[in-house]
């Protein structure tokens, strides 16, 4: 009797206790990441076969998408911002078998080998094209404050500067501006498994307080949060990011919201934007600030830059601004 009663007691017990949680499921790998054409190919990500390809008539994006998987966009008329009439896109999907990427859908095929894209249906072939912006490398002018030239990283808060001599993401100016004309250089990872928002996210913040996305956004349809666009407030008027690996450039023009003597706003603040030489912003007014800034709200004071960090290894170079 006393083992019986031992027995129940135990199952009943057994019954009270709260039952143990699963263990998590472990996070699925971060995406590798490439930093040069060398360490990619070594990895069999051949780079060479991602990029833009042009003839008179027709420009292309090719994206590499990873594991052998490879997107084609085609725009009438040229590459965006070189050319292209504004005409719907076609997007192809395709695969690579050694050193050749087949598209194919139901109209037409291409085949993508040794930096030349052949469509069947196409008399002329489209051969790879590695565009500069027009301002990358440019010189400050006088009366310029330099932010980074690659000798220091002294006017960021915590900057830190990479082996190759480029400021990292994830630092602030210890000075604040109002208004300003900036210039600034920035250089994607190669980074084929990643999507959206994980694909070498970054991000220029104004004053601290309205973001400029940087993002490996190439191909994709140009909205308010890839490349070029001022995160909650408007998309692009053309998507210009160049493909991963490649320096690209903003230039911007800004003039800070005005206030009156109580605080209350009584103009936006207005951003023109250059990216990689076309103005994808012209004087833009701003609805807000962004919600993921550190100034959440608009106030009457100035506020610093701010290269956000999302753990992607985003880099910066020749940053200097011109106060007003």
């Amino acid at each position: 009797m006393r083992l019986l009663a031992l027995l129940l007691a135990t199952s009943l017990f057994a019954a009270d206790a709260p039952k143990a949680k699963a263990p998590a499921a472990p996070k699925p790998p971060e995406p590798p990441v490439y930093l040069t054409e060398k360490e990619a190919a070594e990895a069999g990500e051949d780079p060479r076969l991602q990029g833009e390809f042009a003839n008179a008539k027709m420009g292309a994006n090719v994206i590499a998408l990873g594991k052998g998987e490879y997107r084609l966009v085609l725009f009438k008329g040229g590459l965006p911002g070189a050319g292209w009439d504004g005409t719907p896109k076609i997007e192809v999907e395709g695969k690579r078998d050694g050193a050749t990427v087949t598209f194919q859908d139901s109209i037409d095929s291409a085949t993508l080998t040794d930096g030349v894209l052949k469509i069947k249906s196409m008399p002329v072939a489209l051969k790879r094209t590695i565009r500069h912006s027009p301002s990358e490398g440019l010189a400050a002018p006088k009366g310029a404050t330099i932010l980074f030239d690659g000798k220091n990283a002294d006017a960021w808060v915590d900057g830190k500067i990479d082996p190759r001599g480029f400021l990292e993401a994830n630092t602030k100016t210890k000075q604040a501006f109002t208004d300003f004309t900036l210039h600034l250089e920035f250089f994607l990872p190669f980074k084929p498994l990643g999507r959206g928002q994980g694909r070498a996210n970054s991000g220029l913040y104004l004053q601290h307080r309205y973001e400029v996305q940087v993002l490996d956004s190439f191909g994709l349809k140009g909205l308010d949060n890839e490349c070029g666009g001022i995160y909650k407030n408007a998309a692009p008027k053309v998507n210009m990011c160049f493909p991963p690996l490649q320096w690209q450039t903003y230039d911007v023009e800004f003039t800070a919201a005005k206030f009156d003597q109580d605080g209350k706003k009584t103009a936006n603040a207005v951003v023109s934007v250059r990216h990689n030489g076309v103005l994808v912003h012209d004087n833009l007014e701003l609805k807000g600030a962004t919600p993921g800034g550190a100034f959440k709200t608009e106030v009457p004071a100035p506020g610093p830059f701010y290269l956000q960090g999302h753990g992607n290894p985003v880099v910066y170079r020749n940053i200097w601004v011109v106060a007003k």
